[in-house]
């Protein structure tokens, strides 16, 4: 048997509890539920060990209507805890959730080598003071309350998730699969994350730096009435020919002065900004996707030279594209 196999066989899997209340978003429990449970040590051996929990310890009813069964608090957290999640819900199910479940989770948030919240469950926490001083994030629809209401948090509205210290909390709904990614490969290693990540059919592990919004639909928001869409298809064909403020009014049937206007009105940005977050997305696509060299990557997305790409890209993800593409891209052969 080899020392790496010895080493394994010898680990045992880790204590994860996640918290549910009643009307908790069903998904912030099973999408991390799923992820723990589906990790392996290299001999096969599940590497979580996964309780649900809850106040009383009775079925629980999520948002969905399914009920989950559960086991007291107390009584989980008789014997170590290494990760201890709190779930979310609709805001106003959040802020209802009961002061007695508020009180338990207090005796407990001290204990785990791991803490952590799925969406909306950052606001539990808030109200332990848990996040006090550290940075965090939750549902983009609820990151303003947090900020409000927990002035000494340092709300991150656009990241996936967070880490501060043993502190992570994740964004909304499916980050908390993001999130529980990220613990997978920092308790063991990145090919057993990106197992994990394969064999629930996720395109793409993203990085907690990640905006909770893609480029394209924080433009399909602002522009809700898909003036631009024509336009935005166009560039996507054309990210390495000309692309000036004449070139964009030309393809979109405006004059240029009328287009300077009209644009940054309907989508929130100029047409600089936009061609070169089409642009970034684009190359980020192809470092995922592709074997080609990130010259390459470089010219066929308009960038010109890799260096520009770089700093476009270094700016956007806070990593150069060739770390983004060894985190994330295609496994060589």
């Amino acid at each position: 048997m080899s020392s790496k196999s010895a080493k394994t066989n010898g680990r045992m899997p880790r204590k994860v509890v996640i918290v549910a209340y009643e009307g908790a978003k069903l998904l912030d429990i099973t999408g991390p539920l799923q992820a723990f449970c589906d990790a392996r040590f290299e001999d096969g051996r599940p590497a979580y060990h996964v309780t649900l929990a809850s106040e009383a310890g009775r079925p629980v009813a999520t948002d969905t209507g399914i009920a989950l069964q559960t086991r007291r608090l107390a009584e989980t957290m008789r014997t170590s805890v290494d990760t201890l999640l709190v779930s979310g819900g609709d805001l106003a199910v959040v802020l209802g959730t009961a002061a007695s479940l508020k009180s338990c989770l207090a005796k407990y948030v001290d204990r785990p080598r791991r803490l952590g919240s799925i969406c909306t469950g950052a606001l539990i926490l808030a109200e332990l003071g848990v996040l006090n001083g550290r940075e965090a994030t939750t549902h983009w629809s609820a990151c303003g309350r947090l900020e409000r209401d927990y002035p000494k948090v340092i709300v991150k509205p656009d990241a996936i998730y967070v880490t501060s210290g043993h502190v992570w909390t994740s964004a909304g709904v499916s980050a908390g699969i993001d999130m529980t990614l990220a613990m997978i490969e920092e308790d063991l290693d990145r090919v057993s994350a990106l197992k994990v990540a394969r064999g629930l059919v996720l395109f793409l592990k993203r990085p907690g730096g990640q905006s909770q919004f893609s480029v394209e639909l924080r433009r399909q928001m602002h522009d809700a009435r898909g003036r631009f869409d024509d336009l935005h298809d166009w560039i996507r064909t054309n990210l390495d020919g000309d692309l000036s403020v004449p070139a964009l009014a030309r393809a979109a049937a405006m004059s240029p002065r009328n287009f300077a206007r009209v644009y940054p009105r309907e989508t929130g940005e100029s047409p600089a900004r936009a061609v070169e977050k089409i642009r970034i997305e684009a190359a980020i696509a192809l470092l995922e996707s592709s074997m080609d060299p990130i010259k390459v990557i470089a010219r066929r997305t308009g960038f010109g030279d890799d260096e520009r790409m770089r700093r476009a890209v270094l700016k956007a993800y806070g990593v150069s594209p060739q770390d983004y593409r060894s985190r994330f891209g295609r496994p060589s052969r």
